[in-house]
Parts: structure tokens; sequence; C-alpha cells
């Protein structure tokens, strides 16, 4: 989704209704604008209606909440949001009003569709992607991101790792462990616990259960025998048959699914348009082949015509070797001159295509030799096809159909009805001529999981069913269980606690391998903003778990010095460095969020490293929507010093927080655009308006030299601090335009030789806007207006 307007009325900053228009799509979108002039407010305002909430207000004082009305505009507060999303109705729009006197934490909060009804805003729908792929950063939170609370960071990139379900196994794992640890203790301790109490039972149950449980090896089949007689009967056949249910082991499915991929590689290669043409060609011969072998066989001599005349004569059997372009096929084929020799001695039959020539012996002995040409030319195709049958074949076959089981209505508080459809999609996918291996194996990891979940129910079933005893059953029942358990599971402890280590150490690794496209791109973003900091970003790594303290460390390095970066960084390379952890996470493709909304990220950022974020958001804003709100207008001069391809607005705040939003245009025709206003406003005497314009001239040439100055110099790779200092130094519109035309190092007094050379207006324009700015001058107003275009045009090129 993309943001196509923001709309906004009461909020903040903002009075009456302003509506902030947004390119909905890719690209690069400036709003800058003084402190104050509410064009925060409209990032606040989105972040809001898509949240509930504003971070840049955590932390702060409850009189800052209470100011998000605007004071100048009594009434209901209304913020709109409206986006371009995928599908058929492309139009989302969702609004928050809060009518007059309610809290911030109230209001009526609702989506619509184009041509819909409104609804309830479904904000725990919207929670866990915004929460994940977070597309608002605002000003307090670039420092929040590095000097934070180490956990938040961490969780919100372990939660974008998708790594839940391998802390789930480790877990799992870890409990199971623990487990049949304290088992053999509990199986001991309920063992003495019973003896003690079943000789105070006075039932014949409870004597036969005692006898068993003092023999120094139980016998567990007896006991089981004695708990089933008690409840009337075996478990229900039902669960019995679940619990027997069994999948193909995953190394089987594996070796399977490594031969399919071969297997559809080698059809791949071997098929082209030729080898399919080929196939064709030898199915035709050979079905023409047998009939001719079957009518010449039984045919009159009388009848045989000339190999010349006939119509498969060797023309026909040379145009099927040209067309077939090489290869031999025959194979089950009768020999021409076998059926030459019986019958008929070999005479020909009618041909059934053309029906005017006949098929004779000729025709059959170079059919033959094609079709072995064409036999052997396909003969690795036809391989390739065959291997692929017989691995779906085997595929099919090892997973077998759905069982019995899972289609029948017993137990119905079971549910089987999603694993019967996970067991019969992969039978349909298994039909297929050409599954996809990955695809096979996401099946047959989800069957496995739910057939696994299955049973752990009906073992659960089966004890509640059991339940149905006396109050002593349900613990023999335990012990029995428990018992089994730790005999049977002795070598098993065993696997799994080495099983916990190795699983321990492969999370980590794909944790690692998940988060290096992650860290590659936050060092891009990095790289890109730190200019001349001496501080190198390395790896980026999650440490600890839910169970331990978890942060994530960042590998900063200052002059090769290891582990002294965050403590002596500035603010400006921490508000890099927070930016580069932002944007690798805000823009993954599988975020639905396609925009990105930044206020002030330039506070605090030297020259170098606004050039730097000038680049870096070009790159971001080719595939995202990227919005920046700031107050700086180094980045708006950056971008157009750079020719990037942005769109700059200005906001601006007029009385009674009435907001305005305009087109930015560059400081120099801004300043021509104003000296021809001055020049039509008949209002102003003439004496002023004459050296207000020639000033405006004058402004627009020191813009124009400046901005020329600064692409140039820094182009041949001068440093920023140096380019500042020249121009710095260059204090009147002489020096300044000298910088630009001649470069550093040159003398003002050279100015006039090299503008003689483009034409005695360009000495003309420079010396009437610097003396008309103080003096009056005899010249035209509108002609120095228009020689100052050309001028500042000439400077751009």
């Amino acid at each position: 989704m993309f943001l196509r307007h923001i709309r906004v009325e009461g909020f903040r900053g903002i009075g009456p209704e302003t509506v902030l228009e947004l390119p909905p799509g890719p690209g690069l979108t400036l709003v800058t604008g003084r402190n104050g002039s509410g064009k925060s407010s409209f990032a606040e305002a989105a972040e809001l209606a898509l949240t509930g909430a504003n971070r840049r207000w955590d932390g702060r004082s409850a009189a800052w909440r209470e100011g998000w009305r605007n004071l100048h505009h009594p009434g209901p507060v209304r913020i709109e949001l409206e986006l371009r999303t995928d599908g058929p109705a492309t139009a989302l729009t969702v609004s928050r009003v809060w009518p007059d006197g309610e809290p911030l934490t109230g209001g009526e909060w609702v989506q619509c569709r184009a041509g819909a009804p409104g609804t309830a805003f479904p904000a725990g729908r919207w929670a866990p992607p915004m929460e994940l792929y977070r597309p608002f950063l605002s000003y307090s939170e670039l420092g929040a991101l590095v000097d934070g609370k180490p956990s938040e960071l961490f969780d919100a990139l372990h939660r974008l790792l998708g790594l839940d379900e391998l802390i789930a196994a480790h877990e799992h794992i870890r409990s199971v462990r623990l487990e049949m640890e304290s088992a053999s203790r509990t199986a001991r301790r309920e063992r003495q616990l019973l003896l003690a109490e079943l000789p105070r039972i006075a039932d014949r149950r409870a004597a036969r259960a005692e006898q068993i449980l003092r023999r120094p090896e139980p016998d567990f089949a007896a006991l089981e025998i004695l708990l089933a007689e008690t409840t009337g009967g075996p478990e229900p056949a039902a669960l019995r048959a679940i619990l027997a249910v069994e999948l193909a082991p995953q190394a089987r499915i594996e070796q399977l699914l490594a031969r399919l991929r071969t297997a559809r590689t080698a059809v791949a290669a071997a098929t082209s348009p030729a080898s399919a043409a080929d196939l064709r060609i030898l199915d035709l011969l050979r079905i023409a082949y047998s009939h001719v072998a079957e009518q010449s066989a039984g045919a009159d001599p009388a009848h045989r015509r000339s190999g010349e005349d006939a119509c498969g004569s060797g023309a026909a059997a040379a145009t099927v070797r040209s067309e077939g372009r090489g290869g031999k096929l025959i194979g089950g084929l009768s020999d021409p001159e076998t059926i030459s020799g019986s019958g008929s001695s070999g005479s020909g039959c009618p041909c059934p295509v053309c029906g005017r020539g006949s098929l004779d012996v000729r025709w059959l002995t170079e059919t033959a030799a094609a079709v072995d040409e064409l036999s052997e030319r396909t003969a690795g195709l036809v391989r390739a096809r065959t291997e692929l049958s017989e691995v779906l074949a085997e595929l099919r076959a090892v997973i077998g159909d759905v069982p019995a089981e899972l289609t029948t209505a017993e137990p119905a508080y079971l549910d089987t009805a999603a694993l019967a459809e996970t067991w019969a999609q992969w039978r349909r996918l298994t039909e297929f001529g050409d599954p996809d291996p990955d695809a096979l194996g996401v099946v047959h990891e989800r069957l496995s999981a739910e057939l696994g979940f299955l049973r752990q129910r009906a073992v659960k079933e089966l004890d509640r069913l059991e339940q149905a005893w006396t109050p002593l059953v349900p613990r023999l029942r335990r012990w029995l269980d428990l018992a089994r358990t730790v005999h049977a599971r002795a070598a098993e402890l065993q696997t799994a606690r080495a099983a916990e280590v190795w699983l321990k150490s492969a999370t980590a690794r794909v944790r690692d391998e998940r988060l290096a496209p992650l860290a590659g791109t936050a060092r891009w973003v990095w790289q890109s903003l730190r200019q001349q900091s001496n501080v190198e970003l390395g790896g980026i790594r999650l440490q600890g778990n839910a169970n331990s303290a978890r942060r994530v460390q960042l590998d900063v390095t200052v002059d090769e010095v290891d582990g002294a970066a965050l403590g002596v960084m500035s603010q400006g390379e921490l508000h890099a460095l927070g930016l580069a952890l932002f944007l690798p996470r805000a823009t993954l493709a599988d975020s639905p969020f396609r925009f990105v909304v930044i206020d002030d990220p330039v506070q605090a950022m030297d020259p170098a490293k606004v050039d730097g974020l000038a680049r870096v958001l070009a790159t971001v804003a080719w595939d995202r929507q990227v919005v920046v709100f700031t107050h700086d207008d180094r980045l708006a001069e950056a971008v157009r010093r750079m020719q990037i391809d942005a769109r700059i607005l200005e906001v601006q705040r007029r009385e009674r927080s009435v907001v305005e939003i305009r087109l930015s245009s560059d400081p120099v025709h801004r300043y021509l655009d104003d000296a021809r206003a001055l020049l039509r406003t008949p209002q102003l005497p003439r004496a002023i308006s004459d050296e207000l314009v020639a000033s405006c001239c004058r402004s627009a040439l020191e813009a124009a030299g400046l901005a020329r100055a600064k692409r140039i110099l820094l182009a041949e790779g001068m440093d920023h601090r140096e380019v500042q200092r020249r121009i710095d130094t260059a204090q009147s519109t002489r020096a300044m335009v000298t910088l630009a035309v001649l470069g550093p190092g040159r003398r003002i007094e050279d100015l006039n030789i090299r503008l003689a050379k483009e034409g005695r207006w360009a000495v003309e324009v420079v010396r009437d806007a610097t003396a008309g700015a103080h003096i009056p001058i005899a010249r035209d107003l509108s002609e120095l207006i228009a020689d100052t275009e050309r001028f500042v045009d000439w400077l751009a090129r």
C-alpha cells in the first residue's frame, strides 16, 4: 500500500482542514518548513491513524499529550489517511474523528473501501505487520533505536527473522529432556507412595496392583490388563487406530525429493522445441510404419507401385530426416526385408494421408532408418521423463492414500479434517506431471506436525476416558505410563541432551544466516551516511534468548579499535546508525507497506552525512514511497544539487494555525519569481521597487553561484568542510560568482575577462544586479530579470 493523502483538521499545529497530497507510488517526497510550521503534524497524524499511538509522545509529560488539539480550531478533530492498495478496490481510507471534548483514547476510528460503507478499524489485524515492518520513524526514535532498551530491538529483529518455530523446538526438546530427567525420580517416589497406600484399600483390585508393584521388575502388561478390565474393555478402536498411523521417514522423503529435483532438471535440460517435435514425428512414423507393415503383409502384388511414384518414397523419408534434425530411434519395428519377403513380397499400400500414392518396401526401409535416428536423438529426453514418472510414482506410494481412520466420523471429539486434507494435498501434488519439490517438502513437514499433534490429542483423549475408574486408577495409570517411559526412553534421554546442544547451535547459525541480508543492508546504509566518519560498522548479532538477557550486538570500531565506538560517536553518527538499523527492516520485500515516513532525520548531521542521506533516500525510493519531513534546508539543497528526482513541498503556517502547502522551487527561481512579482506591484514606489527587484536578481546570482560551486567542488573530490570554508570566504556577489565560474584561488578581477567571452550581457548583468541593490541604475528592470535568468541558466550548464 502507498499513501495518497493525509487530511488533518484541528490536530496539533494544524487548524482548518489541510490536505497533504502525495504521489501514491515509489519516489522521494520532501516536506520542508520551519519549526512550528505544522509539517510534523502530518507525520504524527499518519502514524496515529494507522497505529492508534505516537512514538514521539512516549515518555513525554502529560502536558505534551494533552496539547494534541489545536488551540485555534474549536470543534471536532479529524485525521484521515487515504491509501492505494492492491486488489480490485484500490482506495482505502482510514479516518479518526474526535468530537469536541473527547479524549485522545476515544473517537470514532473507521476504515472504508471505495464505494463501501465504513467499518470499525481492525487495529488488532494491523498491529502485527505494523510492529514487524514499522514504516514510521520520528526524530525521537532515531536515538532510541541505538540507546533504547536492548531487548526491544532484539525482539523486533527476532520476530522479523521468523525464528519463533526454532526457538519453540528448542524449548520443546529442553522441556522433554527435563521431563525425562525428572520422570525417573517421580516414578520411584510415586511407587513408594502407592505401596504405602494400597494395603489400606480393601479392594481385590488394589491388592492385585500391590502385588504387581512389589515385584523388583513390575509386570507392566499385567497392570495394563488390570486397569483395562476395570474400565470395561480396551481403549476405543478409533483412538488406537490414530495412534497407529505412521508416515514414511523424513530421510526417505528427502531422498525422493532430491531425485525429483534431479529428474526435473534433466527433463528441462533435454526438452526443447526440436526434441518435442522429434518425439511427435517419432510417434507418427511408428504408427505409420505399423500400419504399412500390416497392410503390406496382405496386399495384392498387382497393386504395387514404383517407389518413384509413391507418396512416402525416398523424398518423404529424406524430409523426415531433415526436419527431424538428426538422430535414430527405431525399436520394436519389423524388419522391412522380412515384410518384403512375406505376404505380397513387399507390395505397397495406399497412403492414408494423401490417398494418391502408395507406401512400399523402400518407404519402409527409409522410415525404419529415420525412426532409428529419431529414437537415438530423443533417448535422453525419454529417459529423463521415465525417471520423473518413476519418482512421482514412488512419492505417491511412499505416503499412500488417506488412511480410513482420518476420514471416519469417530471419534467425533478429534478433528481429523485438517490432517486428511493435508494428506490429500500430498496426493494431489504428486499426481501433477511436474510438481514443485519445495512445495512437497513443505506439505510433508506440515503433515508430520499435524499427525504428531493429532496423536497427542488421541493420547489425551484416552487418558480422559480412563479417568472414569476409581480415584486410585489415575495415579496407577500415571505411574504405569511414567515407568514405561523411563524404561523405554532411557536411550532417548541421552539423544535429547545431544539434540538440545545441537539445535541451540543450529538456531544460532540460522539466525546469523537470516540476519546477514539485513546486516548487509544496514552496513550499506551506514557506509553511505558515515562519509568521513572513522567509525566502522561490522556485523550485527542477536545475543541471548527469551529466557536470558537479550540484546543486539553491533560490531562497531573506531580507528580499528573494537568496542569503543558507541561511547564516542557523535549525535549525528548515532542518528545515522539508527537509520541504518531502521531502513532494512522497514523496506523488506515481505512488508505490506510500500511507504516510509521519516520525520527530521537531518538534525545533528554534518553536510557530508546529509549528502549521504540524500543518496540513501534516492536509492530506497526506487521501489518505495519515501516521505521525509524536515525543517533543515540542507537536505533539499543536496537533492537539488545532486539532481535527485524528488518532489519538494513547502509547508507554511499563517495566523491562527492556517497551514498552506505549495510545491517548492529552488531558491534561484524563487528569487526570480519574487522579482517579477515586485515588478508587477503598482502600489510600490518606483525607487523602492527598482531596488528590491535588483536585490532579488543579485540574490538569484548568489544562489546560482553557490549551487554551482558546491556541485563542481564536491564532484572534484574536495572535502565538504573545505568546500564550506571556500564558500564562507566568498563574501560578495562577485566573489561567489568568481568561485563558481573560475574555481578556488582565482582573482575577482579575472571574472570580467571570462564573462566577456560569453558576451557583454554577462558582464553587465553581474554589474547591474550588484549595483542596483544599492543605487538607482539606468536599465529596464524587466530586461535585467531576463538577463539574470539567462545568466543562471548558463551557470547551471
